[in-house]
């Protein structure tokens, strides 16, 4: 049986930024009737991570709040941010590559990044996409008094916000593994950018991630939508790099979900515990449409899709020509077969302005079943 959410939940913090405010350096908190969740800023701004929590820690709108850096106060100094170019940095282990434009970073999975089965959490790999996104910005020195704005951005009065991200996790690295990960940027129509990620094992290069988003950039004050100006593309331009880490033959189009949705589980989860139990997250799109403040009040609605093997049901029944053959043939052992069984679902999250409902961000997830 096909089941959705439809829940009221109450945003206390801004789920989204490009710029951090004074008093919250570290990742933000969004708070759902009355519990505090983390909210992982990505790439210089970000989106929530803990899926397997709440649709709300799933995706988020785009927001900014109030810079964190200044270039006269205490906070820019203790920082030590560079002004000119950078090929490496010891203390992060970081160096930029090919032909001095893209950053590579190498990072240990910490305990505290792990769930029980010492498996990095999709909130990990999300916090490591924001961070090297930001250390790759530091690197450049084009790190003006903003979070990831460069100087020319912060004198149009102009902060960055995405539009989209599509992340695919292929394996989820385990504790103690160390891991390298690349980034870098491209040019997106006339006004945006990409960002690019791959994050892989250091030693073996056996490819943990791929994730790619987009941006443009939004005027602070009036919180529209504007143009690259000319002296932001001359700062940014050389750094571009015509390479894709997910190849995206054709964007998926993301459906509207509407009242009619049916309930996944109360307690505002997209996804019932004993599916999390059994299902990791292999996919995710996220289609940003609208900002989000606080106080304001936001609805999740969940809809898995019809053909895909319920969460209720026993994978024992499941049978036809994506699994038949790989037993039948010995190539795989039946738990293999079942491992690439997936589930996905459509997600959306809106806005309640008076009797109605806006939209903020639709999205598309992809599951699949754990050995």
């Amino acid at each position: 049986m096909a089941h959705t959410l439809s829940s009221t939940i109450y945003c206390s913090r801004v789920l989204i930024r490009s710029e951090r405010g004074r008093q919250h350096r570290s990742n933000a908190a969004v708070r759902v009737n009355g519990a505090a969740h983390r909210t992982p800023l990505q790439v210089g701004s970000a989106l929530e991570t803990s899926i397997n929590r709440s649709l709300p820690e799933l995706s988020a709108p785009l927001l900014a709040s109030p810079p964190l850096l200044t270039t006269d106060g205490h906070e820019g100094s203790r920082q030590n941010i560079p002004t000119e170019k950078q090929v490496e940095d010891p203390f992060r282990q970081a160096q930029i590559v090919e032909g001095g434009v893209r950053y590579q970073q190498t990072v240990v999975v910490r305990s505290y990044e792990v769930g029980p089965d010492k498996t990095a959490t999709l909130e990990t790999v999300l916090n490591l996409l924001q961070e090297t996104a930001l250390n790759h910005v530091w690197m450049s020195g084009l790190l003006g008094d903003g979070f990831g704005a460069t100087h020319g951005m912060i004198k149009n009065n102009l902060i960055w916000v995405v539009s989209r991200m599509h992340v695919q996790v292929d394996h989820y690295p385990i504790w103690g593994e160390v891991l390298q990960i690349d980034t870098w940027v491209g040019s997106s129509g006339k006004n945006g950018m990409r960002r690019d990620w791959l994050i892989s094992g250091r030693d073996s290069g056996n490819v943990f991630a791929r994730a790619t988003s987009t941006w443009v950039m939004m005027n602070k004050n009036t919180r529209r939508l504007s143009k690259m100006p000319e002296e932001v593309k001359a700062e940014i331009s050389p750094w571009y790099i015509d390479r894709h880490a997910i190849q995206e033959e054709a964007t998926e189009k993301i459906i509207k979900l509407d009242s009619n949705a049916k309930h996944v589980d109360s307690n505002l989860k997209t996804i019932p515990d004993q599916f999390l139990q059994h299902h990791q997250l292999n996919n995710i799109i996220l289609e940003y449409r609208k900002e989000c403040g606080i106080s304001d009040v936001v609805q999740s609605i969940c809809q898995p899709d019809e053909d895909m093997v319920s969460p209720g049901e026993n994978f024992n029944m499941v049978r036809g020509p994506l699994l038949l053959p790989e037993i039948i043939n010995g190539h795989h052992n039946l738990a293999g077969a079942l491992q690439q069984w997936t589930t996905k679902y459509t997600h959306l999250l809106q806005l309640k302005a008076g009797d109605e409902y806006e939209e903020i961000v639709r999205g598309r997830t992809t599951w699949k079943k754990k050995l």
